[in-house]
């Protein structure tokens, strides 16, 4: 049996093509930890900071291609389109969940 994808996805995915840093950050547990760009952020206010950061240069939006559970990480295919270069492109998301938000993030 497949399991349903979290909710708290659609709320990270409206909330980065919605350019909103801190919408976006509530979307992680206090202890989440981010990989991406060859670097770790840990907690909420790294996390803040890298999106933030992310948003200003990039303008990124996603688009949701299809999920893969594997185990406990959902895997995430998603076109993103933004001002970076090689735009767009298709990236998956490895994902874990704790309580209702998203405990672990890494751009495969």
């Amino acid at each position: 049996m497949m399991k349903d994808v979290p909710a708290i996805l659609g709320r990270y995915v409206a909330a980065t093509n919605a350019h909103d840093p801190q919408t976006l950050s509530a979307c992680f547990s206090a202890d989440a930890i981010v990989l991406d760009e060859g670097k770790t952020f840990r907690g909420r206010p790294e996390i803040l900071a890298w999106k933030e950061d992310v948003t200003a240069r990039y303008k990124t939006t996603n688009t949701p291609l299809d999920y893969q559970w594997q185990g406990e990480t959902l895997m995430a295919r998603m076109r993103v389109e933004g001002t970076f270069p090689g735009s767009p492109a298709v990236l998956t998301y490895q994902l874990e969940f704790k309580d209702g938000l998203i405990s672990r993030f890494q751009v495969a």
